[in-house]
């Protein structure tokens, strides 16, 4: 990731859990404003998913997308994605538009000229 780094700080995910966040049937994803010329991204995914390797492919995949689609967000938000269970047996383009989707929602993609 080129403009991004990890947010591993659990303080940071719980301040973005009371925000308000957009849902549809594949993520829930939260967005709020941080002081700094980067976005910093968070995946959590729930054990209920499956057993470590199903739960570090869907990270992986949900990572993925956010470094192919980087260029598209604006600088300077923090986000967290947590993966609801109808991802584990989703394509990857239909992630890969559902979680634009959201990000358009919640307002952190860069407007088209």
């Amino acid at each position: 990731m080129k403009f991004s780094s990890s947010l591993k700080l659990n303080h940071i995910f719980q301040r973005l859990y009371r925000s308000s966040g957009q849902a549809n049937g594949y993520f829930v994803m939260y967005a709020r404003k941080n002081r700094t010329d980067t976005n910093r991204v968070g995946v959590t995914v729930s054990k209920k998913l499956g057993h470590a390797v199903v739960r570090n492919r869907i990270r992986r995949r949900v990572r993925e997308i956010y470094r192919l689609n980087e260029d598209a967000f604006q600088p300077g938000w923090d986000i967290v994605v947590v993966v609801r269970t109808r991802a584990i047996h989703t394509g990857f383009a239909k992630l890969t538009q559902a979680y634009l989707e959201l990000a358009g929602k919640i307002g952190i993609l860069r407007k088209c000229l």
